[in-house]
């Protein structure tokens, strides 16, 4: 192992770019954000450390034995979050990436690439969630909005950067010019620093035009000056050597999740399938079922061991042994397909990643799923109709009643047995009576299922109560949850002018937003409803006493005026069928 500080950002760049430096792929993914990456740049203009790497060299003649991946460049938190497989062939050295992976690719994202992250208010399946950034330093100003960073450092979009540079206070006066980060590659003396600011009228006043010098001399220099990558070099060629080095570096800092630990492992052990392709591809599939879903490589694995029948399922070292592994890959194929009808049937009943607190729950219908051997019709096929409706109402109770919430891995093993054990259909009476009077009940008494009427607008449970209470959605269309009497009325200001009575405002203010003013409309009738009244939206839109009737009916609305005056006589009748609705569906036997 030999020591070396000899290298810039500039030419690791370089040498990433030809794929001299490459990940192996024991490595995790890319995990930083972009608040992370802009920390880095700043951490290299104040010229504080950035610690040291390990790196490793492969020798031409075992390129071929082990599996590499080529280093991100365009980040897209939906799209592009895996590192493409290098195609080597194995006529020289390379260097892999033993320690120090998260920081060379935020360096080569901020220098080469481009970073897309969702946007909060966009649904995660709309493509223009997701808009492409790219790192800009300001040239006029120091940060403000952070106190541990001097200098501006933002990922932006196109629209943003054009925004910001046409912006002008009063005084006529610039507060932003958004250097493109990578831009710096291209220039490479000092004097095209002066030359630059020249041409792009930096310079113009004082002050300004002492902190754009400043910056952007500080960055060529922290880009193309200083030897900052100092590096340890680990020449051994052995793979169980290098494992435990891997291991033993990364304990420390980000530190490496169990799902990247079994992953490292099952990558170098698995004899006949690429563990990593395998695991993230499958990954990627089961979050594309339905509306969608967030199935994690930790989930995927957990189920892993448990659908094998290790009787020891917790994330420890022991358990990621050669033996488990190659169980493991030898049932991948009947894991996956286990894990893709659970999936495909909690999306039939209205279920993912939005209304799903605990995916745990998933894994005993896949087990059961796997004993019964994967039939490919369970989900809609009427021989399975009735372990349809059992596994439902396991599914909601278990999820209303956070039956995952703790101690996660005794209840998947006592479950699992119960379903071993037990092969006259799933075996809801069987798990009901197992854990009857602990605090993994899931029987619903008259409380619990009152407690459900205090779910409200905005609530983790609001939807999992709306998909109890609407079998009959299509949930692949989109729903809104809708206010039946609109929001907008719920001022005190509002009511008065409304007529309500003193005496009932109250009431009004206090009951709105529970679940028993909510329902689920589909997207366009939400819309077309918007903030109208609720008495003259229903005479519009049903103006057919047939239709009203099935509207009606659906919804759960009483038979009663419907004017914002006798809102609580409305809200009490309609909480009484939400009950009746909600007590049918999981009381059930």
């Amino acid at each position: 192992m030999s020591y070396q500080t000899a290298l810039t950002i500039n030419r690791v760049i370089k040498d990433i770019d030809a794929k001299k430096y490459l990940l192996p792929s024991i490595q995790r993914e890319f995990v930083w954000d972009t608040e992370q990456i802009e920390k880095l740049f700043d951490s290299l203009m104040m010229d504080y450390p950035i610690n040291s790497f390990l790196f490793w060299k492969v020798s031409k003649e075992n390129t071929r034995e082990f599996k590499f991946y080529e280093f991100l460049r365009d980040y897209h938190q939906r799209g592009n979050k895996h590192n493409p497989k290098a195609n080597l062939n194995g006529s020289e050295d390379i260097i892999a990436i033993l320690d120090g992976q998260q920081r060379l690719t935020s360096l080569y994202i901020g220098l080469k690439g481009t970073y897309a992250y969702k946007l909060s208010y966009k649904r995660w399946d709309n493509p223009l969630a997701y808009p492409k950034r790219k790192l800009y330093l300001n040239l006029l100003q120091p940060a403000e909005d952070r106190e541990d960073c001097k200098y501006d450092f933002l990922f932006l979009t196109d629209d943003e950067v054009k925004q910001d540079h046409e912006y002008r206070d009063e005084d006529g006066k610039r507060h932003y010019f958004w250097f493109p980060v990578g831009e710096i590659l291209n220039i490479t003396k000092s004097s095209e620093v002066n030359k630059y600011l020249i041409n792009h009228k930096l310079l113009e006043d004082e002050e300004q035009a002492l902190f754009a010098n400043d910056a952007l001399f500080n960055l060529f220099e922290a880009i193309h000056m200083k030897e900052t990558i100092s590096y340890y070099l680990e020449e051994a060629q052995e793979l169980d050597k290098v494992l435990h080095i891997f291991i033993r570096v990364n304990s420390g800092g980000t530190p490496l999740s169990y799902s990247d630990l079994l992953l490292s492992f099952a990558t170098a052990q698995w004899e006949h399938l690429d563990a990593r392709e395998e695991i993230n591809g499958a990954v990627d599939e089961l979050n594309s079922i339905g509306r969608g879903f967030h199935i994690t490589k930790d989930l995927l694995l957990k189920a892993s061991l448990v659908l094998c029948g290790f009787s020891d399922i917790r994330f420890k070292a022991d358990n990621f042994n050669r033996k488990n592994m190659l169980v493991i890959e030898k049932k991948w194929d009947s894991i996956t397909s286990s894990m893709r009808l659970a999936l495909e049937l909690v999306a039939s009943f209205g279920f993912s990643r939005e209304n799903i607190t605990s995916n745990n729950a998933l894994i005993p219908i896949a087990y059961y799923i796997s004993v019964i051997g994967n039939p490919a019709n369970f989900v809609c096929s009427r021989k399975y109709k009735e372990d349809r409706r059992k596994i439902k109402q396991w599914f909601v109770s278990s999820i209303l009643l956070r039956v995952f919430s703790f101690a996660s891995d005794s209840v998947l093993k006592q479950i699992r047995e119960i379903i071993r054990d037990d092969h006259e259909g799933f075996p809801l009476k069987a798990i009901c009576d197992k854990f009857r009077g602990t605090n993994r009940d899931i029987t619903f008494t008259d409380d619990s299922i009152n407690n459900l009427l205090w779910t409200k607008y905005g609530g983790g449970d609001v939807l999992i109560v709306m998909s109890i209470l609407y079998p009959w959605a299509n949930m692949k269309n989109h729903f809104h949850i809708d206010h039946v009497h609109p929001k907008t009325t719920f001022t005190r200001k509002k009511l008065i002018k409304c007529g309500v009575p003193e005496d009932k405002i109250d009431f009004c203010l206090n009951n709105y937003n529970y679940i028993g003013n909510l329902q689920l409309l589909e997207e366009v009738s939400n819309e077309e409803k918007s903030a109208r009244y609720f008495d003259e939206w229903i005479e519009e839109q049903y103006p057919d006493m047939d239709q009203r009737k099935d509207y009606m009916r659906k919804n759960y609305i009483p038979d009663v005026d419907f004017s914002i005056q006798n809102f609580e006589e409305f809200f009490i009748e309609r909480e009484n069928l939400l009950c009746t609705a909600l007590k049918k569906e999981l009381m059930q036997p």
